[in-house]
């Protein structure tokens, strides 16, 4: 397991950590071309962070954004993640809406996912059996060990081809929008930004159960994904100890 975890007193300052981190990676990107890229995940832990990128001084508008899941709701702001980056970060960082490129949580569910697929390769420029390769990828943990729209025994955690899928949950009955697999251990680098102690069994889980992606779909990244760091705070990082 090439993953490298570390732990701050508060979920303020893993926030603050994790965004000092993205940025630097980010830095790196632009050292070699006009511009970089980061996908957001949504999770209680995501304004933090959002706003933790705010704050930071940096050529925002070299950054083109994009997500690595959404969760479509009734109502005319159907992209709830989007709607969260919009007011905590976009706006107050000042990224050009044309760098933005959102999932289309206005579509059906199965077209979103394909549209966005479509934008993805047209803006990777892919050919056959490519995969986008994001900079930097933001991702979250669920107490149940999911991770995007990846979910304990969804069968889309063994897909490597595809790029974007649309997942129905059950319980709570809801749809949402996900990269799948191969795109997220493609990225140059992944950060989790996990916090409270809801979530302590699920990081130990993850890092120190036997590996078995479709019970811990978080796994993928500890395991197979390149330069993969996590930051914690106290509460869900107390098992690791």
């Amino acid at each position: 397991m090439g993953a490298r975890w570390f732990c701050y007193p508060d979920a303020r300052q893993a926030a603050e950590a994790c965004a000092h981190h993205i940025v630097a990676r980010l830095e790196d990107a632009l050292a070699g071309r006009s511009f970089a890229t980061l996908a957001l995940s949504g999770g209680e832990e995501a304004p933090l962070l959002l706003e933790a990128l705010a704050r930071t001084p940096f050529p925002w508008r070299q950054v083109h954004l994009f997500w690595v899941e959404e969760r479509p709701k009734p109502g005319p702001d159907r992209a709830e993640l989007y709607k969260m980056a919009l007011e905590c970060f976009i706006g107050p960082a000042r990224i050009p809406l044309r760098n933005v490129h959102r999932i289309p949580a206005e579509l059906t569910p199965d077209a979103a996912a394909d549209r966005y697929g479509q934008e993805l390769a047209e803006f990777f420029r892919l050919e056959s059996g490519q995969m986008p390769r994001f900079d930097v990828v933001h991702r979250n943990l669920g107490a149940d060990g999911h991770t995007a729209g990846l979910f304990p025994g969804d069968p889309l955690v063994d897909d490597r081809q595809g790029i974007a899928a649309a997942v129905y949950l059950e319980n709570p009955a809801q749809w949402r929008i996900t990269l799948l697999p191969g795109v997220l251990l493609a990225a140059g680098h992944s950060v989790f930004l996990v916090t409270g102690a809801e979530k302590a069994e699920a990081v130990r889980a993850v890092f120190c159960d036997r590996y078995d992606p479709r019970r811990l779909p978080a796994q993928l990244d500890c395991h197979h994904g390149r330069s993969v760091c996590w930051f914690l705070d106290e509460a869900a990082a107390r098992l690791l100890r």
